[in-house]
């Protein structure tokens, strides 16, 4: 039998980090939007998530450009 807690899905906190993991910055909303947090908490994790994708944006390019750069030379 499946217990019924009254909390909608997508208000989750599990559902939420897996959000996250998965769509990173696109998740920002259903943080936003999900009145558990508080404001200062809504905050901080926001800054923490475009900060991280900042850097792994700045990985990625450098990456990019290593690999263009290796092709580059075999050709």
């Amino acid at each position: 039998m499946i217990k019924k807690t009254g909390e909608k899905w997508y208000l989750k906190t599990s559902i939420l980090i897996l959000a996250f993991l998965t769509i990173g910055p696109f998740a920002l909303p259903m943080l936003w939007f999900n009145p558990r947090y508080s404001k200062l908490t809504k905050i901080t994790v926001s800054v923490i998530v475009l900060v991280i994708t900042y850097y792994l944006t700045v990985l990625l390019i450098r990456s990019v450009q290593l690999i263009v750069n290796y092709y580059g030379q075999i050709l």
